[in-house]
């Protein structure tokens, strides 16, 4: 991240305390100069009560630790697993999450955020104005901040609309008679910034009750509208895909599985609590650290299914080399012992490179550019793909990292390491496999 991203991150959460302390203190000074009169003694306490409830919400929004996944945790059998045998090489549900970052398995619902440097347990997004994640344990936290600071500025919105209202209508009396310069000024900016603040938090606010409603996090929309667009491909080749080096990867269509009943689904985002309350509640307490790991499920596909659904795209590619010949075989004789050292640098440079990602080596064109050219010019991706405006990491500008959904948002928008997670999947390390 260069200095000046730095910086700007940095400068998020006081711009926003600066924000609401301009919204909910000299608004009250202001209103006690200006028609139809001073206010009340309830307008006040209302007031400052929703000033008090918005700074504890915002607080603990950007202070509450996201969580984080144990190295130690491991995925264990269902019910349905129990009753058969399980195969050493497969995780319990079929396919298993692992983050080649964390070096760890990695639970249902879990993403790898860009800017905590870590897996975070039901990732919603990673918060710009919070510096935080919006995760399993900080979500009730952040919704909450959202309706106080909603119902607050609308409060807000009331009481400076009537003073404007009475402004207007006194506006042929003689200047003296109404308010200065500097009072109209102040309350000309208030009541700009207050609409603009609560018309943007309203979308925010809804958009995230419907989500809460639906039992689905940001990425999780990401990912279901990705797997729509799959199905829809695969539709035109007979319900598969190519995948990576020729692999044919069947695509059917899989129900979002989290999705559990609207009541189910408030109370497992409120954390787990059924006190309508204590929903409301800016000092409720935050969601167990025992929780998180696991979630219920609707049913309605095989148990043995994960979310997300196979994504050819999310295969790494596998490295190419110009062996003819399997492992454990002599292939090649050197003439001097320093091109043999040269040679074992390479193979050993390479599989650094494979367990570590291999960017370079597994990113694909997108899917119209890749179904326009054949097997040779797919395999050869130029230094075109890439954008090298940050030197200190590439911005991946092509391939299906690129993709992007009907509002034009990519993963790395919700703050999500793209290389951590568009290529973690079936990617456990055979010592880890062995020791299972």
């Amino acid at each position: 991240m260069s200095p000046r991203q730095f910086s700007l991150s940095q400068l998020a959460i006081p711009a926003v305390c600066l924000l609401i302390a301009f919204l909910a203190y000299p608004s009250q000074y202001l209103l006690l100069y200006l028609e139809p009169g001073p206010l009340s003694r309830s307008q006040l306490v209302k007031l400052n009560v929703l000033a008090t409830s918005i700074w504890i919400c915002y607080y603990r929004a950007c202070t509450v630790d996201p969580g984080r996944i144990s190295k130690d945790w491991k995925p264990t059998p269902k019910e349905a697993d129990k009753k058969t045998e399980v195969d050493p090489g497969k995780d319990f549900t079929g396919r298993q999450r692992w983050c080649r970052k964390c070096e760890a398995f990695k639970p249902p619902r879990a993403h790898h955020c860009g800017k905590c440097q870590r897996c975070i347990p039901k990732m919603d997004h990673h918060c710009p104005w919070t510096s935080n994640c919006v995760s399993h344990f900080t979500f009730p936290h952040f919704i909450r901040f959202l309706f106080y600071a909603v119902v607050g500025l609308a409060y807000l919105e009331s009481l400076l609309y009537a003073r404007v209202a009475a402004v207007w209508q006194s506006r042929n009396l003689p200047s003296y008679l109404g308010p200065s310069v500097t009072q109209l000024s102040l309350l000309f900016i208030l009541t700009v910034v207050n609409s603009l603040t609560l018309f943007a938090l309203s979308i925010l606010l809804i958009r995230t009750i419907i989500s809460l409603g639906e039992n689905v996090t940001t990425i999780e929309s990401w990912e279901i509208e990705r797997h729509k667009t799959l199905v829809r491909r695969a539709r035109h080749f007979g319900g598969v895909l190519e995948g990576p080096d020729g692999i044919m990867i069947p695509i059917r269509r899989q129900e979002f599985p989290y999705d559990i009943g609207i009541w189910k689904n408030i109370k497992a985002g409120m954390g787990g609590s059924a006190n309508i309350l204590s929903w409301f509640w800016p000092l409720a307490a935050t969601p167990s650290r025992d929780t998180g790991l696991e979630y219920e499920t609707n049913g309605f596909e095989d148990p043995k299914l994960s979310w997300p659904p196979p994504d050819p795209d999310r295969i790494p590619r596998m490295i190419k080399t110009n062996d003819t010949e399997g492992p454990f075989t002599f292939q090649q004789q050197y003439s001097t012992a320093r091109e043999e050292v040269e040679a074992f640098n390479r193979r050993r440079l390479e599989d650094i490179r494979r367990r570590q990602g291999g960017a370079e080596l597994q990113r694909r064109k997108r899917f119209h550019e890749r179904f326009s050219l054949d097997d040779d010019d797919e395999d050869n991706l130029s230094d075109d793909d890439y954008d090298e405006d940050d030197e200190s990491e590439h911005q991946i500008s092509e391939g299906e990292e690129a993709w992007k959904n009907s509002e034009g948002e990519r993963l790395r928008d919700f703050g999500v390491d793209e290389e951590a997670e568009f290529y973690d999947e079936d990617d456990v390390p055979l010592a880890k496999l062995i020791q299972r």
